[in-house]
C-alpha cells in the first residue's frame, strides 16, 4: 500500500457497491457526488495496486482481490465505529443502562453487592436487577430485554454465550449446637433419619444435590424432609433455629458460619459443586456499559471483596 489509508469513506464506498448498489446510489447514501465515488474506487485500486470490480452489462462484480478486501473492510469500519462511541462515550462521565437478569439465589446474594461497588466507581450508570425462573430469563435476555442473566444452569441456545464466571461448593450445615458440630465427618447414611430442609423443587442447588447423591444410591425418598423453601436465607434462618440441617452455597451462608449460628458439616465422600454462569446473547452487540460491567466484575480486587476469591473464579474468560 503506497499511502495510508487516511479515509474511511473510501472503504464505506467500496463496500456499498460491492453489495449491489451503483455508483448513483452510494453516492447519494454518503452524501457526495457520484464522480467523487468513482475517484475513491480509483484511489482504492491505485493504494493497493490491483482492480477491485470489473464491469459485467450494468452491474460491477467484485474481482478476486476485492472479495479479499471486502470483509476486511467490514471488520474496519466496523472496529472504527466502536473507537468512535467509545471514545465519546468516556469524553465525560459514562451514563447508561443496565439490566441484568438472575435466576440463582447465589446470584441475588452476591449481585447486589457486586452492583453497589459498581455505582460507586460509575454512579450515573442506572442499573436494574431482575429475578426470575431460568427460562423466562433467558427469554428475556434473546429479546434484548435484559442484557446479561446470572445463572446456575446450563443453557443450549444457539446465540447465547455462556461464560463460567465462578465455582462454589454447596456444603451442609447444622444449627451450632448440633450433635454433629466438632466431629471431623459423617456417613451419607448418618443423613437418612436426620430432619433436612430442602430448596423448593427447580432450584439449581437442589438439582446438584440430588444429581450427587443419585450416583451413591440416595434419592428424595430415603430422606427425611421435614421442610422446603424458596430461597438459601429463610433455609439458613430455618436451620439455625434447630429444624434441620440443610445443603446450600457455602457463599450464601458466609457470614452465619463466621458468627457461629451455624456450622459447617463434612459428609464423606460427598463434594458438589455449583458454577455460575454469565450469559449474553451473541446476536445483539454489546455495549459499551456491557463491556466496562463484564471487566469490573472479573477484577481481582472486586472478587477479593465480594467473597469470590476463596472460589474457584474463571475471571480470564470474560
Amino acid at each position: 500500500m503506497k499511502n495510508k489509508l487516511s479515509d474511511l469513506v473510501d472503504l464505506m464506498a467500496f463496500i456499498e457497491i460491492a453489495n449491489g448498489k451503483d455508483f448513483r446510489e452510494t453516492a447519494t447514501k454518503l452524501s457526495v457526488t457520484q464522480p467523487a465515488i468513482t475517484q475513491k474506487i480509483h484511489r482504492l485500486e491505485d493504494r493497493f495496486g490491483v482492480k477491485l470490480f470489473r464491469r459485467i452489462g450494468h452491474k460491477m462484480h467484485l474481482t478476486g482481490a476485492g472479495k479479499v478486501l471486502e470483509p476486511m473492510s467490514r471488520d474496519l469500519i466496523r472496529l472504527a465505529r466502536h473507537v468512535d462511541e467509545t471514545m465519546t462515550s468516556i469524553q465525560g462521565a459514562i451514563e447508561s443502562k443496565l439490566i441484568i437478569g438472575c435466576s440463582t439465589a447465589l446470584g441475588k446474594h452476591f449481585l447486589t453487592r457486586l452492583i453497589a461497588l459498581f455505582q460507586i466507581e460509575y454512579p450515573f450508570v442506572q442499573t436494574h436487577i431482575e429475578c426470575m425462573k431460568n427460562a423466562n430469563v433467558l427469554d428475556k435476555l434473546s429479546t434484548g430485554d435484559i442484557t446479561l442473566v446470572f445463572t446456575s444452569k446450563k443453557c443450549d441456545h444457539p446465540t447465547l454465550e455462556q461464560i463460567n464466571y465462578f465455582t462454589d461448593d454447596i456444603i451442609l450445615v447444622a444449627p451450632a449446637n448440633h450433635a454433629w458440630a466438632g466431629i471431623p465427618y459423617i456417613s451419607l447414611d448418618d443423613l437418612l433419619n436426620e430432619p433436612i430442609i430442602l430448596r423448593e423443587e427447580g432450584a439449581g442447588s437442589r438439582d446438584f444435590l440430588f444429581e450427587s447423591m443419585k450416583v451413591r444410591g440416595i434419592t428424595l425418598e430415603d430422606l427425611s424432609v421435614v421442610m422446603e423453601l424458596g430461597n438459601a436465607e429463610a433455609i439458613e434462618n430455618a436451620v439455625e433455629e434447630g429444624i434441620g440441617v440443610a445443603f446450600i452455597s457455602r457463599l450464601t451462608c458466609t457470614r452465619g458460619l463466621k458468627l457461629g449460628r451455624i456450622v459447617e458439616i463434612t459428609v464423606g465422600g460427598l463434594e458438589i459443586k455449583q458454577d455460575l454462569y454469565i450469559v449474553r446473547d451473541k446476536a445483539h452487540v454489546p455495549t459499551h456499559i456491557q463491556q466496562i460491567f463484564c471487566e469490573f466484575a472479573a477484577s481481582q480486587n472486586i472478587l477479593v471483596q465480594l467473597g469470590l476469591d476463596s472460589c474457584t473464579p474463571y475471571c480470564t474468560d470474560i
